[in-house]
């Protein structure tokens, strides 16, 4: 049986928040240093993404050091959390708890 290989140099697994930071982040130097880089990047799910269980919130401090003017690129990030609860899931329902939020940063 014959099967097609393709050949990279970096191949990153997993499709969530650190392996697209270190696949952007690696185009980045290699760009920087002028050199051609391939970087393959696999995830489990049928899109990147795709177990993100996250609610779609993102804290983009991130985002900004890694892509400065991703805001200016159309990133379909464009709305602003108003508020926020702590639920519990369960298999019938789910259910709030009180939490004490903070401006402060927790690390």
């Amino acid at each position: 049986m014959e099967r097609e290989t393709m050949q990279f140099d970096v191949l990153i697994v997993g499709g969530g928040p650190s392996g697209l930071s270190a696949a952007i982040r690696l185009k980045q130097l290699a760009n920087e240093k002028g050199q051609d880089l391939s970087v393959c990047l696999i995830d489990k799910g049928s899109e990147i993404g795709a177990h993100i269980l996250s609610g779609a919130v993102l804290e983009p401090r991130a985002l900004n050091e890694l892509i400065a003017d991703w805001a200016d690129k159309n990133a379909p990030l464009d709305t602003a959390v108003s508020s926020d609860k702590f639920m519990f899931l369960t298999q019938t329902g789910s259910f709030s708890v009180a939490h004490t939020a903070t401006d402060e940063q927790p690390w």
